[in-house]
């Protein structure tokens, strides 16, 4: 590809839309299960909830540079993220760590990173798994399954309404999805090791490697003031929150993008839709709720804000000029 050329995530490997294709198909395979976010299973008074999820293409920035004090707090938030999306508390977690080569060095920087991220969540730890497998690993990867338990009348209901106003919180930066994408456009002219231009004190490795913000402290604002439904805003970017519901989601005041995402899209040549498809872009988790609702968990969280509002309207997210369906 001609470096002039405009980048896309299918063309740095990884196509949306056939990624969701193939979930659905293995879903239809194995059956329905309840929950979107989370797999839900019903217990008697409560709601057992399981997520899993891995770290990604990020594993790749950290061999680059040899760092891998990060990635465990960002295997522990994609899962924990995802229970708190359903209304549910994380509890435990336990992780799966494949590898060519076992490597003590690794290992510990991998599990003080998820030890971190287990004090972040307010989880507990409870073992995990590591398997070495040179025929089959190039490297390494880590994954993990993380418990929640909630009760049944907390759970969210997971379906917005038109009228309802949307809360939004930061993002840390470009978490733990759409490095593919974010790793093909910064080394077409640059290294890793070379200093983040907006940030020269920090390297461009180390900006990608900033670990994805755990949420934990949302939950309980948002069961207080009866959320109808909440994204965490991961693979798919801003076209997450139509997973609150088939409706029109105008937001005029999202967060700003922090410098990382100009970065990318600039050296990248990566058009403004492409990027909002694939990251958070300074926003990572939002709610709906009721407008009074929606006030009140504002003044009940440090960082949030009332971002837009949902519509009755065909599926899409409005969002900076873009109109993504």
């Amino acid at each position: 590809m001609a470096e002039d050329e405009e980048l896309t995530y299918a063309e740095a490997g990884v196509d949306i839309d056939a990624s969701e294709a193939a979930t659905e198909a293995l879903i239809g395979a194995a059956g329905e299960f309840e929950g979107d976010y989370a797999g839900l299973v019903d217990i008697g008074q409560q709601y057992l909830a399981l997520a899993t999820d891995g770290v990604g293409t990020k594993l790749l920035v950290a061999e680059a540079v040899d760092d891998y004090s990060t990635v465990g707090i960002d295997c522990m938030a994609m899962n924990a993220n995802d229970l708190i999306a359903a209304g549910v508390e994380p509890v435990a977690f336990v992780d799966y760590l494949a590898v060519e080569t076992p490597d003590e060095e690794t290992s510990e920087e991998i599990g003080a990173g998820l030890r971190e991220g287990a004090e972040r969540a307010g989880v507990a730890l409870v073992g995990g798994e590591t398997a070495v497998m040179p025929d089959v690993i190039r490297g390494l990867d880590i994954a993990g399954t993380c418990a929640g338990l909630a009760p049944k009348d907390a759970v969210f209901p997971g379906e917005a309404e038109p009228g309802d106003a949307v809360v939004g919180w930061p993002s840390s930066g470009i978490h733990s999805n759409g490095l593919t994408l974010a790793r093909e456009a910064v080394t077409r002219d640059h290294e890793y090791t070379d200093p983040f231009p907006p940030e020269p004190d920090r390297t461009i490795a180390e900006e990608l490697l900033t670990p994805t913000r755990i949420y934990s402290e949302v939950l309980t604002p948002l069961r207080e003031h009866d959320a109808h439904a909440a994204a965490h805003v991961t693979g798919g970017g801003w076209t997450n929150l139509t997973r609150m519901g088939s409706y029109r989601y105008e937001i005029d005041d999202p967060f700003a993008p922090q410098p990382i995402f100009e970065f990318v899209e600039d050296v990248g040549n990566v058009d403004s839709e492409e990027m909002h498809r694939t990251f958070n872009m300074g926003t990572g988790f939002v709610a709906a709720l009721d407008r009074d609702d929606a006030e009140a968990v504002v003044e009940d969280s440090d960082d949030a804000r009332i971002i837009g509002r949902v519509e009755d309207g065909e599926e899409c997210v409005a969002i900076r000029g873009l109109e993504l369906a």
